[in-house]
């Protein structure tokens, strides 16, 4: 199966983590307790009862089955260290840019009578920071995978086919058959 953009985004945010993320189940109870101020909140955002995140907190209950365990680590990551996130993406999106590395099946359209049939590519290539704010603003706003891929593939077509626009202008890049991809901050 394909990444999706929208987890190596949130992947590369979480790379600027300061502090470890609680492991253990009572950890991540006891922080999502506290962060959505009290049990109900806690029960209704995992969808499962108050007595139960009550057992978790008290270290009744220590192994929740996988997709117990998935929405608490993902919940928990969501909420974890917002500062430091928003200040790696505020970083990202006003000075450093992102890194796209990518292998999925690229192909363009040039001048009328040329075109290049799409293959796989592995291309690894640095994106200004205009597009890291256009992607997490994206993201943010809930564009789904489709429109963040197009685009993370606007922001490959500039940069590595036409080299910040210095040849191949009006070059169009379609960027399909994601296999891999990884966002770096």
């Amino acid at each position: 199966m394909a990444d999706s953009l929208g987890e190596s985004l949130d992947r590369a945010l979480e790379g600027a983590f300061t502090r470890p993320v609680p492991k253990s189940a009572q950890a991540q109870m006891k922080y999502l307790v506290k962060q959505l101020k009290g049990t109900r909140a806690a029960a209704q955002a995992l969808g499962i009862s108050q007595r139960t995140v009550e057992r978790y907190v008290k270290g009744q209950l220590k192994r929740p089955r996988r997709d117990l365990r998935s929405r608490m680590e993902g919940e928990v990551k969501k909420r974890w260290q917002p500062q430091i996130k928003a200040k790696a993406r505020k970083k990202a999106s006003s000075t450093d840019g992102i890194v796209v590395s990518s292998r999925a099946r690229f192909g363009f359209t040039a001048a009328p009578g040329t075109t290049d049939d799409a293959r796989v590519r592995d291309i690894t290539q640095a994106l200004p920071p205009e597009f890291a704010d256009r992607l997490f603003t994206a993201q943010e706003q809930g564009a789904n995978e489709r429109q963040l891929r197009q685009i993370a593939a606007d922001g490959l077509a500039l940069m590595y086919f036409r080299a910040n626009n210095s040849r191949a202008q009006g070059l169009g890049v379609e960027f399909t058959d994601v296999e891999h991809i990884q966002i770096d901050l």
